[in-house]
């Protein structure tokens, strides 16, 4: 076989190495308690396929990790023992799971994977010894700590139904050769020379619309030289990338020898991730004339998916037996074998977030050069209806093509949903608290960059959920509340936005505690009798901010919750909190579904055009001389709709010049930020245009109320408002 590079290889292993960690992390959560056999057999695959990619790609300490987990939890397959202490063997395996996550960190940081999990594999190796006794001690395996951050890069979870998918790279032969998998599949005797070798030959087919057969090829070679020799295969060169479409159209063939019998090839060869049909075939017997590797250590089979054979049981016993093998069974049977499936209509396919991201440019360059076609100044006053009928057919095909473009960006929530069930298990263990993380709304999408921003808010929300509200079991008994807590983790879509709604049933907020830590820390700009409920509990987004006493893992050095608000700004969201004592918090994160394509009002102030999103105007409206007063520190009011709000003078806010600057002249625009409400004074409205949403320059400083640009249809820069920088000032 060909080599190839390695490293080229890397970005699709950690991408799948996560994923499967994540599946792994869902399935403990969610069955702590007890294990049944399906979820012991979810775990054993997800183990057994993290240790081979990792040996593949010569990560022995990680496949060291892996191996000793799925010993473990084979033993728990086949031998199903009772009074098991299933909360340290979650211990063991999340603890395995978080030593996976920091090497795959590592790798991703083009660091060395050094990690020594000696220590863990001794644990784990003394649980299972204790479980083979019959008394199964707990041993030292301290609950993970909750991580302090989400990895928001959300795939799909693979389904259960199904073997997780595994593209992980070999490295090159010679290499792998060199470097022997710390675990290996089958258990090898000690073969001298004249004992019984069996001949197969098998044919393998992989899934419609895996990708990379190529690779799945090789991978199988590889790990099929555990308990093989003598081994041919057709294509011979599989890693040329010309042999993908043989192989998808003939499956891939392959011959060898073993000391192993049916059954346990069979098995060996029914773990190949993305297998669609295998046909084994033993060919006969022979008698071996070298040793066979007697240094291969002793691990467990790992029978996990039964693969139907496409002959019958009959043809089978015949070609099993090697003195009654009928040749016309054979035959028979090779035929069949060598006759692929018909093939499945597959609808997904993998593509490169970095060609979405290309895709997206071109999409934002197209609807600019329609602007700027359509818009052009040397159309205006001349007699083009045929024109102007054309260029609206063509801005709803652009429509209806950016609204295509932008759906395929868009990504479920339940990845970064489901992330949140370890936070909360890790820290109930801890606490000693008992909550039951309910999740609603997890399939709605939001656009891939904005859910790299929102993992963080989320979890520490979650935590300051858990932490601060949620009493402790015997406390919410004495209250009449059940000793299990609830936490709602809601998603749905609002309009142009996602709301994300994190609700519990604990003490709620202390008001009166708020205000006197805000006091205390200088917080405050106004007597707190005229602080309403609302704006005293906005406090805890402040930096620096806790009203914890004490410092714990989880809460008291005020940093936490002003992340929420930081990383909701970079997206453009807001986050509100209300509270009720003795009911419950509900925290509100609002945030847009796309950063890309904005629709937006265009104004003029001062001659310049500057871009307001559309999703935070309420209203304009012209106002009239009655309606406008001071108040007694100078600040400009206008009353609309029997309601009063502060007047912000954009000029004044930029530094304009030339702008408008009687209120009765200009336009005032009803702007919203979570709860808070301002009219800002702008010269007039131009119109709505979609925006497509360029970042400021790298040589200009980030400046208060400016969240980028965009291009116009005349070739002008147009500055993008950043609306709550109007509410800091």
């Amino acid at each position: 076989m060909a080599d190839f590079d390695r490293e080229s290889m890397l970005d699709m292993f950690i991408f799948e190495m996560n994923q499967l960690v994540e599946q792994l992390e869902n399935t403990i959560v969610q069955s702590e308690s007890e294990y049944n056999i399906d979820q012991i057999n979810e775990i054993f695959r997800v183990m057994h396929t993290i240790k081979g990619s990792c040996a593949m790609m010569l990560y022995d300490n990680i496949a060291a990790v892996g191996h000793a987990i799925e010993d473990l939890f084979y033993y728990l397959r086949e031998e199903n023992p009772k009074n098991l202490d299933f909360k340290t063997l979650s211990d063991h395996v999340l603890e395995g799971a978080d030593f996976v996550k920091a090497e795959l960190g590592k790798i991703s940081n083009g660091q060395t994977s050094d990690g020594d999990g000696s220590v863990l594999i001794k644990h784990i190796g003394n649980f299972l010894k204790a479980i083979k006794a019959g008394t199964p001690v707990q041993t030292p395996a301290p609950p993970p700590v909750a991580p302090t951050a989400v990895a928001t890069s959300p795939p799909p979870a693979p389904q259960k139904s199904e073997p997780p998918v595994t593209k992980a790279a070999p490295a090159a032969s010679k290499a792998v050769k060199a470097a022997p998998a710390p675990a290996q599949t089958e258990a090898k005797s000690e073969l001298e020379e004249g004992d019984m070798m069996y001949q197969y030959k098998a044919m393998i087919y992989f899934q419609d619309g895996c990708e990379m057969e190529n690779i799945r090829a090789y991978t199988l070679v590889h790990n099929l030289q555990d308990i093989a020799q003598d081994i041919t295969h057709t294509p011979k060169d599989v890693i040329d990338e010309a042999t993908i479409e043989l192989i998808r159209q003939n499956g891939f063939e392959i011959e060898f020898t073993s000391d192993l019998d049916y059954a346990r090839v069979n098995n060996h060869l029914s773990q190949t991730v993305y297998l669609r049909e295998l046909n084994l075939m033993e060919l006969g017997t022979t008698m071996t004339t070298v040793k066979m590797p007697h240094d291969l250590p002793p691990v467990t089979e790992a029978p996990i998916t039964e693969i139907e054979p496409s002959v019958e049981p009959e043809e089978i016993e015949a070609i099993k037996s090697p003195v009654t093998a009928n040749e016309d069974a054979i035959k028979k049977a090779a035929a069949a074998a060598a006759t692929p499936a018909a093939p499945t209509t597959t609808n997904l396919i993998n593509v490169s977030i970095k060609k979405l991201d290309d895709l997206l440019n071109l999409m934002g360059e197209l609807v600019i050069s329609e602007a700027t076609v359509t818009q052009n100044s040397e159309l205006k006053g001349l007699p083009l209806d045929n024109f102007y009928k054309e260029a609206r057919t063509l801005q709803k095909i652009i429509g209806n093509l950016q609204q295509t473009v932008m759906s395929m960006r868009l990504v479920p929530l339940s990845n970064t949903f489901f992330k949140m069930n370890r936070i909360v298990r890790d820290m109930c263990r801890q606490l000693e608290k008992d909550v039951h993380l309910e999740i609603i709304g997890e399939d709605t999408e939001v656009d891939k960059k904005i859910i790299e921003h929102i993992g963080d808010p989320i979890m520490h929300i979650i935590r300051n959920s858990i932490d601060h509200g949620v009493e402790m079991p015997v406390d919410r008994e004495k209250t009449g509340k059940p000793r299990k807590a609830k936490v709602i983790l809601e998603a749905k879509q609002a309009g142009g936005d996602v709301l994300i709604i994190i609700k519990d049933d604990g003490r709620g907020i202390n008001t009166e505690k708020v205000l006197r830590k805000a006091r205390e820390n200088g917080l405050t700009t106004k007597a707190d009798h005229e602080y309403t409920e609302r704006e005293i509990q906005q406090f805890i987004f402040l930096p620096g901010f806790s009203t914890n006493d004490t410092v714990t893992n989880f809460s008291g050095r005020g940093v936490g919750m002003d992340v929420v608000v930081k990383n909701l700004e970079i997206c453009g969201g807001t986050a509100l909190v209300d509270s009720t004592p003795g009911i419950g918090t509900t925290f509100t994160l609002k945030i847009p579904l796309t950063l890309a394509i904005i629709e937006g009002m265009s104004v003029s102030v001062g001659g310049a055009q500057y871009t307001i999103p559309i999703v935070n105007i309420q209203k304009s409206f012209k106002a009239t001389k009655d309606k406008l007063f001071t108040d007694p520190n100078g600040n400009e009011m206008v009353s609309e709709r029997g309601e009063i709000f502060n007047v912000v003078r954009m000029h004044e806010f930029f530094h304009i010049q030339g702008a408008v600057t009687n209120i009765e002249d200009g336009t005032l625009m009803m702007l919203e930020n979570g709860d808070q409400v301002i009219c800002l004074l702008v010269d007039f409205l131009i119109g709505q245009q979609q925006a497509v949403v360029k970042p400021m320059p790298k040589y200009f400083k980030r400046v208060q109320g400016i969240s980028g640009c965009t291009l116009l249809g005349n070739g002008d820069v147009s500055i993008i408002v950043d609306v709550p920088g109007f509410f800091d000032k």
